[in-house]
Order: structure tokens, then sequence, then C-alpha cells
């Protein structure tokens, strides 16, 4: 059996600006370990970070610690081979990600009650306090250097089909090895 415990906490606050703007402030914090015989969490259970809904400007669930990429290896022929030229996302036992957005009405549009507005600013990154392969990248602690940030612009519409969400943003500052995605766009989760 596995026995492994993540605490959690999502918080967020709306702060009116004026009658028709607000400022909404957010933050998803985790922290998660095993205990008894288990080492860690499962890999099923660990945080993921960046796209729309933690931190935009960056693909789904590639921020955090990474496996190393093969170096090479040699055949009984001598013939060099690569098994894996990449590094993959492997998730951490350490969740941060928060930000700022403004929400503010779109110019030129007279119906504003099924459509959201947004400059945002985003920041984050996943961490492990614990390297259980020697070929992990980015793991140990909590590294405030290797928080990622983007900056952006949002729209969200209340469609009938529920919400579609588009936003356009910029990393201002990206980790070792982070994947970027300017446009992104979700349907049915909202910010």
């Amino acid at each position: 059996d596995l026995s492994f415990y993540k605490l959690d906490y999502n918080g967020q606050a709306f702060l009116p600006v004026t009658s028709n703007t607000t400022l909404r402030l957010h933050t998803n914090l985790g922290y998660g370990n095993g205990y008894g015989s288990t080492d860690g969490l499962p890999f099923y259970e660990s945080y993921n970070a960046g796209g729309q809904g933690s931190v935009r400007g960056f693909k789904d669930g590639t921020l955090g610690p990474r496996s190393t990429p093969a170096t090479g290896a040699y055949s009984s022929a001598g013939q060099a081979y690569y098994s894996d030229r990449d590094t993959d996302v492997l998730g951490g036992n350490m969740l941060i990600t928060g930000g700022a957005e403004y929400l503010f009405p779109l110019p030129f549009v007279k119906d504003q009650s099924q459509l959201r507005s947004s400059v945002f600013v985003d920041a984050g990154n996943v961490y492990a306090d614990t390297c259980y392969l020697s070929t992990t990248q980015g793991c140990g602690s909590v590294d405030l250097a290797q928080m990622a940030v983007s900056l952006g612009v949002g729209v969200t519409w209340y469609s009938p089909m529920g919400p579609l969400s588009f936003s356009l943003a910029a990393p201002l500052k990206k980790p070792d090895n982070a994947e970027t995605q300017v446009f992104q766009f979700s349907l049915g989760q909202t910010f």
C-alpha cells in the first residue's frame, strides 16, 4: 500500500477598483510527501504547473523537475544510439503559483454580461525537495530564481457550451528547460 499526504491551498480575492473594473489576486500552494514505507508521492499524484489554469504563457504541465536527457550509449558493435534526447517533466511534491489579474470591460462591446477581459501577471513553478533519481534536474529545494513569470491578456466568453477562455502571454522569466506557448485556449475553465 502507498501512504502519502497532500496539503493544498487555493485562494483568491476580488478587489473592486472602479465601478466596472476589478483586481483579482490568486494563489495555489501545495505540498505532499510519502510516509511510513512510502518514499515521496506516487508519480500520478505529483504536482504540475504551466498552462491556462496556472501559469499562462507556458505549455501545460511543463514547469518543474525534469529527467536528464540520455548522453548516449554504445551497442556491442560500437554504434552510438540515444534512448532519450529530450527531458521529460517529472512533476514534484511542492507547488507555488499565483498572480494578479486586472479585469475590465472590452471597449466597443455593448453587452458585457457574457465577456470578461483582463491583463494579467502569472508566476509559479513546481519543486521537489528530494531527488529520487540521479538523473533528475531541478530538484532539491525551492529556488525562487527558477520561478516562471508571464505577462499577458485574456478574454473569457461565457458561451451556452460553457466558458471559452483565450490568452496571449509572453514569458518575462523562463526557468531552465521550460516550454513556452504564447497563445492558449480552454473550454470549461475560468480563472
